[in-house]
């Protein structure tokens, strides 16, 4: 068995990880590790300071999340915490705010786009 090489590697530590942030929102950052993904789609760490908002998206692709630290509030009033693991199924449409923050592991299928418009499919 080969030794992994540099390049086949990254480790980094939330503690003291450097977040991308995310466009378009203020408050948000991600981090995603494997180079060779899109961003946002695949894993990846997302944070929101506390007051942050997601931007209205549609799941183009299943989602799932795993709640690392922090509360989340969906527009529909769901509330999810630190310990919660959400499956949002592909086609669904919501954004989040944290009025503490929060910190999220992130599984991605497809990524996302904006919502569809009410009477527009």
């Amino acid at each position: 068995m080969r030794q992994i090489s540099e390049i086949g590697r990254r480790i980094v530590n939330l503690r003291d990880a450097d977040f991308d942030p995310v466009e378009e929102e203020v408050g948000t950052g991600m981090l995603q590790l494997n180079p060779k993904a899109s961003k946002g789609i695949g894993f990846y760490i997302y944070r929101m300071e506390p007051g942050a908002s997601s931007s209205p998206h549609r799941h183009l692709g299943v989602e799932e999340f795993y709640m690392i630290e922090g509360e989340l509030i969906d527009n529909d009033g769901t509330i999810y915490r630190t310990g919660d693991i959400v499956w949002l199924d592909a086609g669904t449409e919501h954004n989040s705010t944290s009025p503490g923050g929060c910190t999220i592991a992130v599984f991605s299928e497809k990524g996302e786009v904006p919502p569809i418009e009410a009477g527009v499919e």
